[in-house]
């Protein structure tokens, strides 16, 4: 039973650090000043899981770790994270350089309430446009569009490439995450702590009134703005955006329980 923790674990955080990489790349690296789109409707994706005759134990057994360097990681991860899925957006957002180490550390500073904005350098602050309505200001819906291509991206991953990947650089990943100063804890305790923390933001369907300050927007609801800044990230993104990032980490805790248990 352990043993079947430990698995879960392992895939369950792959997935949280692909959505990592996507979601810092739309938070993070689209360039100062670019329009949003403009528009209030938002079309959900209607995504199709994967079916597999394989059984996932017999698929996790059969899986070898790569002898792969932590520095000399990036072109495999590349390589084989482009493979998870059948959209192309992925492959783009894998072009940064130290994948395994950046993305650890954002994880850690995730599962801390923390942003990852410190351990991420090359972005470019998203430029924020609140909607104003008879002099209120709210969060904008058709700013919630420009994320939607983070939850397709993830509700399309391929969850038994995923596992097979994250076991394969699990070695790596745990490098990682001991040079940050984590000597003997697990990076799979991390990686549920990062999952915890976004599985309890909100989903909230009506307008989220801003107050203005004088450098920045914050949320009137107190309860709202008392989220962790991590959890905050993941709120801007919207309601439909929430649910389907929400909803996938739901169904892989069920499918791999069921599975595995």
């Amino acid at each position: 039973m352990e043993e079947n923790k430990k698995v879960l674990s392992a895939v369950l955080g792959f997935f949280i650090l692909i959505a990592i990489v996507i979601a810092v790349y739309y938070l993070f690296i689209r360039e100062k000043g670019e329009e949003m789109p403009k528009g209030p409707e938002v079309v959900e994706e209607k995504v199709i899981p994967v079916e597999s005759e394989e059984p996932e134990e017999d698929m996790i057994k059969s899986i070898e770790v790569l002898e792969v360097k932590l520095d000399e990681s990036d072109k495999l991860m590349r390589k084989l994270a482009a493979e998870l899925s059948t959209r192309p957006e992925l492959a783009k957002w894998l072009l940064t350089k130290d994948i395994i180490r950046k993305f650890v550390a954002a994880v850690d500073n995730i599962a801390n309430g923390h942003s990852p904005r410190k351990n991420i350098d090359f972005f470019n602050p998203e430029k924020f446009f609140p909607l104003k309505k008879e002099g209120i200001c709210y969060l904008d819906p058709a700013g919630f569009i420009r994320y939607s291509p983070v939850a397709n991206v993830f509700s399309s991953l391929d969850s038994k490439g995923c596992i097979r990947l994250y076991r394969q650089l699990k070695p790596a990943v745990q490098e990682a995450y001991q040079d940050l100063g984590y000597p003997d804890k697990d990076f799979n305790v991390t990686l549920f702590q990062a999952i915890d923390e976004l599985m309890k933001v909100p989903v909230i369907e009506e307008d989220v009134a801003l107050e203005e300050k004088l450098m920045s927007y914050v949320m009137v609801d107190p309860e709202l703005e008392k989220l962790s800044e991590a959890q905050k990230h993941l709120f801007r993104m919207g309601p439909v955006n929430i649910r389907k990032i929400k909803a996938k980490l739901k169904e892989l805790e069920s499918v791999f329980k069921k599975g595995l248990g």
